[in-house]
């Protein structure tokens, strides 16, 4: 993810304290792991201690992840955002063609989507198609499930 990652200020900060605790507290825990495993013997055959210097390096792979994306972070005020047309942090309101259904989605970066949520990313087919519309253009999506086309029905912060 070398490219921009559009982020609120909430979100910097969530990933800057997730950052910090990743750095302080988790590195203790697995040193500290570490170094248990390291006082049960031959390390040729110690599990534990593969187990916990595999933990290591997924730990450090995640704290390189994190300080990827805050050094990428371009920060968006809700005020600055244009909702004449579909763009990040906007929330849209779309209705599939083919079955009526209507969704509000919002459209944010890879680290914040979660569908649960409503937060889609827009590196997503729907988010890509969506990406530039106004309201009453059809979006043309090309989904892994097949073509899909929605309606743009609301654009909002």
């Amino acid at each position: 993810m070398s490219g921009v990652n559009y982020v609120t200020k909430e979100t910097l900060e969530q990933m800057r304290d997730e950052l910090s605790g990743l750095k302080g507290k988790g590195r203790a825990e697995i040193a500290r792991a570490i170094a248990e495993a390291r006082e049960k013997g031959d390390l040729k055959e110690n599990a534990e201690y593969d187990a916990a210097k595999e933990a290591q390096g997924l730990h450090e792979a995640k704290i390189a992840s994190l300080e990827n994306a805050i050094a990428t972070a371009r920060v968006v005020e809700a005020d600055s955002i244009d909702i004449s047309k579909v763009s990040i942090l906007c929330k849209v309101t779309i209705t599939n063609v083919a079955n009526k259904k209507t969704v509000t989605y919002q459209l944010v970066s890879e680290t914040e989507a979660d569908l649960k949520a409503g937060k889609i990313s827009v590196t997503s087919p729907i988010g890509k198609g969506l990406l530039g519309k106004v309201v009453g253009d059809i979006a043309d999506v090309q989904a892994p499930n097949g073509n899909l086309k929605f309606k743009i029905d609301n654009i909002s912060v």
